[in-house]
């Protein structure tokens, strides 16, 4: 539990493309129980890692606010990468709420490493950001960083969550392109650079070539999101609501891992 200075009211909305962002509502409820908070899943431009730049761009700040309209939340945090990094400011000049984004937790993976080697697991989109260029420039100049930006491990994230039996030789072809570069013998420390990879923890635990520890920002976003939360700002309606931007109807492995997150009330909306 968090310490007494957090424990205040408010409401707020987790956002992400598909169920990766869930990983940031633990966090949130894990650390402030009492805090109201919701789920919108942009699961009708699904998957993010593979959209352009420009159609990101000219997408995320405008759902934003319709959702923020429909949610009605005190905070918004935006728990992707890909987002946060290339319209984390943009969402933020559109809305009149605190907005919390999500980036790479760069910074204290260099400090954790001993061996002055990180990985970096992400998505194409969040790879090739200069946003995540300039984190590894301000905090692990020193440090090599060695990335890979992999969808399939997306893919493989939101299977498994939904209770699909993969097998561990999945996790492992879809790790192998970052152990085949050069100096990838001396990683001691993974960046878990998309919010969808908490979810399979365990597995690339297990199909790594070494012993590695993993490094995400979840907890760092919860505390950062509890922060903006006055006390006795709740609207006093309960959480647990999505919402989601694509059909309901086709969209039944998602709300089920939504309802097992302790998101069990559907809220359909007109954004496509």
């Amino acid at each position: 539990m968090i310490s007494d200075s957090f424990l205040q009211s408010g409401r707020i909305l987790v956002f992400d493309s598909g169920m990766g962002g869930l990983t940031v509502a633990r966090e949130i409820s894990g650390l402030a129980p009492e805090v109201e908070v919701d789920y919108a899943a942009d699961n009708g431009f699904f998957p993010y890692g593979d959209k352009t730049d420009a159609a990101l761009q000219a997408r995320l700040p405008d759902l934003a606010a319709r959702l923020v309209d429909a949610a009605q939340p005190d905070v918004f945090v935006m728990a992707c990468n890909t987002a946060s990094t290339l319209a984390l400011d943009a969402v933020r000049a559109k809305l009149d709420i605190p907005v919390v984004g999500t980036v790479p937790a760069i910074k204290p993976a260099a400090s954790l490493s001993q061996t002055g080697t990180i990985g970096l697991l992400a998505t194409p989109g969040t790879i090739r950001r200069t946003y995540t260029a300039a984190l590894v420039e301000a905090f692990a100049r020193d440090i090599k960083v060695i990335m890979h930006g992999s969808m399939d491990l997306v893919r493989l994230a939101e299977r498994h969550a939904a209770g699909e039996a993969i097998p561990l030789q999945a996790f492992r072809r879809a790790l192998e392109p970052l152990f085949v570069q050069a100096g990838a013998e001396a990683i001691d420390t993974i960046v878990l650079a998309c919010t969808h990879f908490p979810l399979i923890r365990g597995e690339l635990a297990a199909t790594v070539p070494h012993a590695v520890s993993f490094v995400d920002s979840g907890e760092a976003i919860a505390r950062q999101t509890l922060r903006q939360i006055r006390p006795g700002q709740g609207k006093g309606r309960g959480g647990g609501r999505v919402f989601v931007t694509g059909p309901a109807v086709g969209s039944r492995r998602l709300l089920d891992v939504c309802r097992r997150f302790g998101f069990p009330t559907v809220v359909a909306t007109d954004i496509v």
